[in-house]
């Protein structure tokens, strides 16, 4: 027997089990679960202002699917082939604008392969790590000093008290500045913990303030 036959014997080896319908059930349930865990830690996290139910959900189902393609094409040496070829010729135009989501995501698709391959053991571990370590970095984000954008509305011959307002913080940056006839506008990126209501209040209460508003935002000024 040649080498090429003996890696022809080999391959053809990995794909002459068939599909269990046991091993199919083992695999979709351990990528539910999976999933759901994915969400939870999803949701305990999340620092957007609208959570997306839709998406959620989509990550289960993202495991669900990837484990039922990984045990389908595991079977057939033919089937697998072409899915790799169907599948390459698929593209998915939905913008994501947070690059969490797309790490959510690459870890379903993970969880999927994993439970679809038969290794439910070092999925459940992989999982457990990943969202322990997650949950961690996020507390420790949120333990730091949050972005804010202050919007404050005032009569020009004020701005130099606002200056002196602002400069308590250690790290502040005017990002626009709007001047008209019933006065003047500037937005402030600053990052701070603390009371939001207490800065308003204590702003509102230098003369020439009109108003002021207060917006969290994601960014990265804060880090």
């Amino acid at each position: 027997m040649s080498f090429v036959d003996m890696i022809k014997e080999k391959v053809l080896e990995q794909f002459s089990t068939g599909i269990s319908f046991k091993d199919m059930m083992y695999s979709l349930i351990l990528a539910f679960v999976l999933g759901l865990f994915i969400i939870l830690v999803y949701r305990k996290t999340f620092r957007g202002v609208l959570f997306s139910k839709g998406f959620a959900f989509s990550l289960v189902l993202l495991a669900m699917v990837t484990a039922i393609v990984i045990r389908t094409i595991s079977s057939n040496l033919a089937l697998s082939l072409g899915m790799v070829g169907a599948l390459s010729i698929v593209r998915f135009r939905t913008a994501i604008k947070d690059p969490v989501d797309t790490v959510f995501m690459f870890w379903a698709i993970a969880v999927g392969i994993m439970a679809g391959a038969g290794l439910y053991l070092i999925s459940v571990i992989a999982s457990l790590l990943v969202g322990i370590f997650y949950i961690i970095i996020t507390i420790t984000y949120k333990k730091a000093s949050l972005p804010y954008l202050l919007i404050i509305r005032h009569d020009p011959e004020v701005i130099n008290d606002i200056k002196a307002f602002l400069s308590r913080f250690r790290k502040y940056k005017i990002k626009s500045k709007t001047v008209n006839r019933n006065g003047s506008e500037i937005t402030v990126e600053l990052a701070f913990k603390g009371e939001e209501a207490d800065l308003i209040d204590e702003l509102l209460g230098i003369n020439g303030v009109k108003d002021a508003s207060l917006i969290s935002y994601e960014g990265e000024f804060g880090l």
